[in-house]
């Protein structure tokens, strides 16, 4: 089973002057990516500030998404948690509201070992609902092996992998070990190894670049299914600059910027996540100009 296969957009969350969760604004990002060929939309993922919306708030948000989207684009909630009990939890919710299937990240500051990953999976895969794996040890301090991923692709319902480790050597080791499973689609979960990943046999990207620019994205991912090798590769060199200094402070915070500066009416982050250093503002203004 394959979810999707191109550019998924890991959505913002926007908020009003109060700090509350912005629905209009949402609504409009909604009708944005039905609009402008993104082939999924990842709702309150980490760039959706998953870690201070309430599980209300994101249930909230799941069903406008599935209501709004009428099945016409792929919905992925973000259900993982570093508590197994509440990660189920949101992912039966997530499953009785109609997504599509759920992105569980790894257990995160308690962390887990090795077979511990494949229980805290085992159990959420109960639940019924497609699942993408989440890899990001920058953000969790824990990394799965290319050896647990092989163990993992045997689990029922475990249908992609989001790898955003920034190892491409890791990455073909789990390509050399898991290929041959039906099940194993990978992901990047970083934009700058976007081309990388899918000349290994990837089959898409999970995007913060997608918030701004999600058919050209979307283009760099289409263009190298279609044989275009290397006009996929030239714009994935020319969004570089830009891709680096979406993260040259701490996600989403460079993305939310440049999404008000373009107009798109986000808002700030919630706290602790603050607004951008005036330098790094800068750097994003000009580079985004020079992209008009």
């Amino acid at each position: 089973m394959k979810i999707f296969q191109g550019s998924a957009v890991a959505l913002v969350t926007p908020f009003d002057k109060n700090g509350e969760i912005n629905f209009k604004s949402f609504e409009r990002l909604l009708e944005f990516h039905l609009e402008n060929n993104t082939q999924a939309i990842i709702i309150f993922g980490t760039t959706g500030e998953s870690a201070t919306l309430s599980d209300n708030e994101k249930f909230e948000l799941l069903k406008l998404a599935v209501s709004k989207c009428e099945k016409k684009i792929k919905i992925i909630a973000g259900t993982g948690s570093n508590n197994t009990v509440h990660a189920v939890y949101l992912t039966r919710e997530a499953k009785k509201i109609g997504v599509d299937a759920c992105l569980i990240v790894t257990p995160y500051y308690n962390k887990t070992s090795q077979l511990g990953l494949l229980e805290h999976y085992k159990k959420i895969c109960e639940i019924g609902l497609p699942v993408i794996i989440y890899n990001v040890p920058s953000r969790t301090g824990l990394n799965i092996l290319p050896e647990t991923y092989e163990k993992l692709l045997d689990l029922k319902n475990i249908i992609g992998i989001k790898e955003a480790s920034g190892n491409i050597s890791q990455v073909a080791e789990i390509f050399a070990l898991c290929r041959d499973k039906k099940n194993f689609n990978l992901y990047s979960g970083n934009d700058d190894q976007i081309v990388p990943i899918l000349s290994l046999g990837g089959h898409g990207v999970i995007s913060v670049l997608a918030n701004i620019f999600p058919k050209k994205t979307q283009a760099i991912c289409q263009d190298f299914f279609d044989g275009e090798i290397k006009k996929s590769r030239d714009a994935q060199l020319k969004f570089l600059p830009l891709i680096k200094n979406l993260f040259c402070e701490i996600n989403p915070m460079p993305i939310k910027f440049a999404m008000n500066y373009l107009g798109f009416e986000v808002g700030k982050c919630r706290l602790p996540l603050t607004d951008l250093s005036e330098q790094n503002k800068n750097k994003i203004i000009k580079i985004l100009d020079g992209l008009k």
